[in-house]
Parts: C-alpha cells; sequence; structure tokens
C-alpha cells in the first residue's frame, strides 16, 4: 500500500508540469493514507523531471520520515497540519501557479463569478491572512497550515466544499480526496482566477454568481443528490 501512494503521489506531481501549474521547483503535491496515518510527499528541491517512485518520503502525523533517503519538502509541515485538522482530505497540492498566486500576492480572495467557478468551489475562495514575525521565525510551516485551518474554523467553511485557500503574501494551496483530486483542484483554481482576471478587463466591478445558480452547480456536483457525470459501482 506504501508503494501504490507512492506511485499515486509521483503521478499527481508529474501531472503538475503537464498541466503548465509549476516552474523549476516550485510546487508539491503529498497524499495520505489515513488508515495508517501516514502520507507520501514530492521530496525538496528535486526537479521534476528526475523524480522517480523511490524519490517519494513518507512521513508521519508527527512529521518522522518512515521511508525514503532524501530530505521531504520543505512545506511538509504545512500538509501535516492539514492532513491533521481536515478529516476526509486525502491529497494536499501546493503550487505558484501565476494567476491564482496573483491574487494570493494582493491579498484578494477569488470571488465566484460564474457556474465554472461553482462547479468546483462554493463560493469565494479565501484569503489566509500573512503570519506575524514570532511565527515566521517559529515553525513557519507548521505555522501556516495552523493559520489555515483557524482561518477555515473562523469562517465555518467545509475545507471539502471549499477545497483552496490563498496564502497571502505566499501562495495557493488545494486539496482533495486523494492527491490527484488535489491536483484536479489546483488547475480549477487557476482557470478560475484566469477567467475573473478576464472577466474584469472587459467589465470591471462584475459582480460574483446568484446564490440560487452558485448553489445549484455546486452541489449537482457535490451534495447528496448529485447526478453530474457517471455512476460507479
Amino acid at each position: 500500500m506504501v508503494r501504490e501512494l507512492k506511485e499515486q503521489v509521483l503521478e499527481a506531481n508529474l501531472r503538475l508540469v503537464r498541466e503548465g501549474l509549476v516552474r523549476l521547483t516550485w510546487g508539491n503535491v503529498s497524499g495520505f493514507d489515513r488508515e495508517r496515518g501516514l502520507f507520501a510527499i514530492k521530496p525538496s528541491g528535486v526537479a521534476y523531471e528526475d523524480l522517480k517512485v523511490g524519490s517519494i518520503v513518507v512521513l508521519d502525523l508527527e512529521g518522522r520520515v518512515v521511508e525514503g533517503t532524501l530530505r521531504p519538502s520543505s512545506d511538509a509541515p504545512t500538509h501535516r497540519i492539514l492532513y491533521r485538522e481536515f478529516p476526509g482530505i486525502g491529497g494536499i497540492a501546493h503550487t505558484h501557479s501565476p494567476r491564482a498566486t496573483a491574487f494570493a500576492q494582493a491579498g484578494m480572495g477569488l470571488p465566484c463569478l460564474g457556474t465554472t467557478h461553482a462547479d468546483h468551489f462554493h463560493g469565494t475562495v479565501p484569503v489566509v491572512r500573512e503570519l506575524d514575525p514570532a511565527e515566521v521565525a517559529g515553525d513557519y510551516e507548521a505555522n501556516t497550515g495552523l493559520a489555515i485551518v483557524a482561518a477555515f474554523r473562523e469562517r465555518g467553511l467545509d475545507p471539502l466544499a471549499m477545497p483552496a485557500c490563498l496564502q497571502r503574501h505566499h501562495a495557493p494551496f488545494t486539496w482533495g480526496r486523494s492527491a490527484l483530486e488535489s491536483v484536479e483542484n489546483s488547475v480549477a483554481l487557476e482557470m478560475c482566477a484566469a477567467m475573473a482576471l478576464d472577466t474584469w478587463s472587459l467589465r470591471d466591478g462584475a459582480g460574483p454568481l446568484p446564490g440560487h445558480l452558485l448553489d445549484k452547480h455546486f452541489l449537482r456536483k457535490h451534495g447528496p443528490g448529485a447526478y453530474y457525470g457517471q455512476k460507479t459501482g
């Protein structure tokens, strides 16, 4: 099972490249085996073209490396906190995709302007506050995870209904039920950010999608009576 998890995480990281979401070594994807309490993640600073199954590092939720010889991504503590605090998620992607990162750097949430956004995110993708000097000087990456968790709890957001956030001055994080689903949400986030910027270039101040359309499009894919796509099993 650990081998299978590492294979999934390798494929998810390589998909970041195929989707044009990363440059250089910016970004990482992890996947979580909740039964074993282990997650696999890209190693730190390794070029995507050099990644192999054996490169992927496996850690427990205390941050201890249990398999692998390379150093895990420097963002591993953020992933660890999110897995610990967000039940139901099984994969996390972190990118510096240009348009979503522009929203993060501007400290702007990404509002839902149309049904494409509503198919993936139930409302405005939130901005998470910047860390203060003490948090940065301390356990910076773990504190990033704690700030994300606090923002979702303060706003009453369901991480599965809002599988993304924009860390102010930093970049986006997305998640899902698997590593590959977290990457799909990164693709959707970048596309929605691009469409929002194009929309505002055509009509400055274009407003949000009406609530009844937002709910319809989100719930037809993700709600208890979802009917989008094909049934499995």
